[in-house]
């Protein structure tokens, strides 16, 4: 339950005054309906003495049950849109905060899940919460109410609810590891659609793949969840089921026993009869969130897992720090960053120790075999890992957590396996459209993108063209260094010229430090540097003249023409 008090704590955060009034008007609700149950025993008891009194209390007590209620219900309205909103987005903001290893070993899958079911989840926990409170209020004043007719009946209700309760504890437990079971499934086929939309093409190609995938793969996992839902719903119905036996047996001890062993009067007996008959009603509701705030419970735990926390601020606050200006040099001081082993059979990779440093106007290849490292590399040189040993730094600061976003923002790249946003997010559209238009031409590719109102006109196109508009996206961010991880793999040897013959120099030429991972070791003379990789170790460095004469008569440098760019 602690997760559950960390969620309302969360609520309570930023909503305090709203959520203390819906509570409080949900508790003025439950207690008018208390109020209206004694008002009705004493008028089936006989009550002609006050009769005129109790007709305006009982009038007075329906109006205000029915207002209360009301205005309870309306300010879940404004609350629970507020905060189901708020939610959504402060976990919006957690992922793209959080440490990108930690969402790389949760994978996408658990990460839609997290925005999507997660937060659907939460949402129906908080849409519950005034029915929580006018169900706990009413129970409340009920006991009160009992209490008051015969305290030493009341003595005797509340042990036996207790010793009820106890066994009810033991099944909610077991609805709570059911609806866990429930939760990882969902994260399971999660992963399965994932893939199902993402390997269209390879499915679609290889019958028997496509069969096994879907007859297998996607029917075990919606089997399981299907299993795992209804194991959940037979333990809360077993749970109900125990809740109505607790309490039909309290009234049948009342009717039958209560006479025997206590001196009630008629119409303290008739009020504790009608007073547990009432009580059914908000006690089943309460139980009735048990289920969701459940399922609340689980989500809770799920985004916690995410590395993300409830009760801590969304969007960091405070100004930004900006970018450096000027010459810049980025150093590796025995950086080492290494992956944990998945299995006892196998090794963790290691990158480093690597001691390197990299400088404005400077344009290295980095080259190496499939698993040597090139990837890791990449990913701590533009700050989304950061060295377990030994530190990187930027102009002479050691980057840590806390600067390690404004280090980030000194990078551009465009990853092996990048996404393209069609909208320029983050670039002022009235002051890059016509850089934009100009990288277009020379990427040759203007003849199929345009730039409309701050966004691409397609991103529909070849893998070697989207390729192309990540390139135009990057040198409109301007950025001091610029990564390209396997930039020219999927392009035609005229664009290959114009990369690395055109705009990769003109970019050392502007001041901006330069890292390419290539295998084109025809162009390695442009460069200033050739690092070669090999087991998470730099093994091999040469500078570009190493890589001499035959081919420089195919390859024309030239700086980009600052007409078209």
């Amino acid at each position: 339950m602690i997760k559950l008090y960390r969620f309302l704590l969360f609520l309570l955060r930023d909503a305090r005054t709203m959520m203390v009034l819906m509570v409080l008007t949900g508790l003025l609700a439950g207690l008018s309906s208390v109020g209206l149950l004694a008002v009705i025993n004493k008028l089936i008891n006989g009550g002609a003495a006050t009769s005129e009194l109790l007709a305006v209390a009982f009038i007075g007590l329906a109006l205000l049950k029915v207002g209360s209620n009301y205005l309870s219900q309306l300010l879940l309205v404004s609350f629970a849109q507020k905060t189901i909103l708020k939610l959504g987005m402060d976990l919006c903001w957690k992922v793209v905060r959080a440490p990108y290893r930690t969402l790389e070993r949760r994978g996408p899958h658990e990460i839609l899940a997290t925005l999507t079911d997660d937060t659907n989840a939460l949402a129906w926990a908080v849409n519950g919460l005034p029915g929580l409170a006018i169900n706990v209020a009413i129970l409340a004043g009920c006991s009160l109410y009992l209490a008051w007719l015969s305290w030493q009946a009341f003595v005797v209700v509340v042990v036996l609810a207790v010793l009820g309760l106890l066994g009810y504890r033991q099944l909610y437990q077991r609805v709570l590891q059911s609806s866990l079971a429930v939760r990882d499934s969902k994260g399971v086929l999660f992963e399965h659609f994932r893939s199902l939309t993402e390997g269209m093409k390879e499915l679609m190609l290889h019958r028997g793949r496509r069969e096994t995938f879907v007859e297998e793969d996607i029917r075990q996992a919606a089997d399981a969840l299907r299993r795992h839902n209804l194991i959940a719903t037979k333990q809360y119905l077993v749970t109900d089921s125990w809740t109505q036996v607790l309490f039909y047996g309290l009234i049948g001890v009342i009717l039958l026993l209560f006479p025997r062993w206590l001196a009630l009067a008629g119409e303290s007996l008739t009020g504790y009869a009608f007073a547990m008959l009432y009580m059914i009603g908000p006690m089943w509701g309460l139980l009735g969130m048990v289920p969701t705030l459940s399922r609340g419970q689980v989500a809770v735990e799920k985004i916690e897992a995410l590395g993300l926390a409830l009760d801590e601020g969304g969007r960091e606050g405070g100004a930004e720090r900006p970018v450096a200006q000027g010459r810049h040099c980025v150093e590796f001081s025995r950086a080492v960053f290494a992956y944990e082993a998945k299995g006892d059979d196998e090794r963790s990779f290691s990158l480093g120790p690597l001691d390197l440093s990299i400088r404005s106007g400077e344009l290295i290849f980095i080259i190496g075999g499939n698993g040597s490292g090139k990837s890791t590399f990449v990913k701590v040189l533009t700050g989304l890992y950061l060295p377990q040993e030994g530190q990187v730094t930027l102009n002479g600061e050691v980057i840590t957590p806390e600067t390690q976003d404004w280090f980030r923002q000194h990078f551009a790249a465009v990853f092996s396996d990048f996404y393209l946003f069609k909208k320029l997010l983050g670039l002022d559209p009235s002051l890059v459209a016509k850089q934009a238009d100009g990288w277009l031409k020379t990427l040759r590719i203007n003849h199929k993108v345009t730039i409309e109102q701050g966004e691409y006109s397609t991103v529909q196109l070849s893998q070697g063209q989207r390729k192309r508009l990540a390139l135009v996206t990057a040198m409109l961010e301007d950025r001091p260094f610029y990564v390209f991880d396997e930039w020219a793999a999927d392009q035609d040897p005229q664009y290959k010229d114009v990369f690395y013959g055109e705009l990769l120099p003109d970019l050392r030429a502007r001041g901006k430090g330069v890292i390419v991972v290539t295998h084109d070791d025809r162009y390695f003379h442009v460069g200033d540097r050739v690092l070669k990789l090999d087991d998470g170790r730099i093994v091999e460095a040469s500078t570009g003249a190493a890589f001499p004469g035959a081919q420089r008569s195919a390859l024309h440098v030239k700086p980009v023409s600052r007409s078209s760019a």
